[in-house]
């Protein structure tokens, strides 16, 4: 009776077939792309109409996005392992046009594994929204700006690529399955686990029909083109309705010359800032006056010019600002010297503005502390406030704070000249 010794397992690559590391990398890639697709898919068509549905929404999309950033250090492992490694022999290199068409899928593949999750890092981290990665770090990227231009060309380049990585997944796929069923070689099975190497398949193996790995391919070509089709773009935003300052026309008036107007949430735990591109004031003050108000202001801004990370779609939607029956925000208010005592929430400021806020159809009392510097004509100020979404009714289908917090930062600051 004799024994045949099995055959020894091997860690690294060989003229015959691959090592258990590129088998292990191999694998563990395949499997990592199967998982991030249909996150992905999911992710992307989620219902977000309450706090429980917006919740699960995050949670698929940060998985989608740290299997991806898994994906992209295992590819670039993988990428050297290949370099540092021996690649075994074409099973036909008569074949020279095939050995090239799969040495071309094969470098393109790897190129897309590595540039599909870095640009889908590029905007993320250029954008602010939902659904942090799970990692202790990838939320910013050195020398990556927060800028909506930026993530926009980001996400395109991010379905582009992944285009590339579909079409070349698909090719891998059928050229492994051709030389597994059609040509009937060693070519799929030198890749798998715990195969000996194989030069050529020597002995014929046990026939298999067509039909089942056809519709395993078919399902998975159906199910990445899906997955990454292109999501129906956002109506376009009118970001300059409201861009010139309105000009005051009484003797203390100022012209405002510059400014900004920014608020804050936090949804799902994670800060989310954006502005109004799209503000005007009218602002009369006399910082000599003795008794009585020291003037007014009256703030028009577009709700629609507002950009609010990956958000913004969802801010203007109808559970929040409402733009499309609430195009426009008003606050009116008196100034007043500040003593922190008279309803602000600011004990440095020096004045306080007091008035209402008309947002979403809702007026509700509002107090603006702000701080002044006046030189000459030439006027700066800053201020802070917060408000609560529930006041204006924002948000009621999302009536807890896991979804989306109830406080709402609001910072301006301004320059202006006095009109004489």
């Amino acid at each position: 009776m004799s024994l045949t010794a099995p055959h020894p397992r091997r860690l690294n690559n060989s003229a015959e077939t691959f090592g258990s590391i590129a088998k292990a990398l191999h694998w563990l890639t395949a499997l990592l792309i199967m998982a991030v697709i249909p996150l992905g898919l999911v992710a992307e068509r989620w219902p977000h109409d309450s706090g429980e549905a917006l919740a699960v929404k995050a949670t698929l999309f940060s998985a989608h996005k740290t299997l991806g950033l898994a994906v992209f250090f295992v590819a670039l492992l993988r990428i050297l392992w290949a370099l540092a490694q021996p690649r075994p022999a074409p099973l036909h290199p008569e074949r020279r046009l095939e050995t090239l068409a799969a040495e071309t899928v094969h470098w393109a593949l790897y190129a897309a594994l590595v540039l599909v999750p870095l640009s889908g890092w590029v905007h993320h981290a250029a954008t602010t929204g939902f659904a942090p990665i799970w990692w202790p770090f990838g939320q910013s990227l050195p020398f990556v700006p927060q800028s909506p231009l930026l993530a926009t060309l980001a996400g395109a380049a991010h379905g582009l690529f992944a285009w590339l990585m579909i079409g070349a997944l698909v090719l891998h796929i059928g050229g492994a399955l051709k030389h597994h069923l059609i040509d009937r070689d060693a070519v799929l099975r030198r890749m798998l686990p715990g195969q000996p190497a194989l030069a050529r398949a020597e002995a014929p193996h046990q026939r298999h029909g067509l039909l089942p790995p056809l519709l395993a391919l078919g399902a998975f070509v159906a199910l990445a083109m899906v997955a990454f089709q292109s999501t129906p773009a956002p109506a376009a935003q009118n970001a300059a309705a409201i861009t010139a300052p309105v000009r005051a026309e009484t003797a203390d008036g100022w012209q405002v010359l510059d400014g900004r107007l920014e608020i804050a949430v936090t949804q799902m735990g994670q800060r989310v800032s954006g502005s109004f591109a799209g503000w005007a004031a009218s602002i009369t003050f006399d910082e000599t006056r003795n008794d009585g108000p020291l003037g007014a202001v009256e703030v028009m801004i577009d709700i629609a010019s507002l950009q609010l990370g990956s958000v913004t779609s969802q801010a203007l939607a109808a559970d929040f600002f409402d733009v499309a029956n609430h195009a426009t925000a008003r606050f009116s208010a008196e100034i007043r010297a500040h003593d922190g005592t008279d309803g602000g929430t600011d004990d440095g400021a020096e004045y306080l503005a007091e008035g209402m806020l008309e947002l979403v159809g809702r007026q509700v009392p509002v107090a603006l502390p702000f701080s002044l510097s006046i030189e000459g004509d030439e006027a700066r100020m800053q201020g802070a406030l917060t408000l609560d979404r529930r006041d204006f009714d924002i948000g009621a289908s999302y009536p807890d704070e896991r979804s989306v917090g109830f406080a709402v930062s609001v910072d301006v600051a301004l320059s202006a000249r006095r009109e004489r």
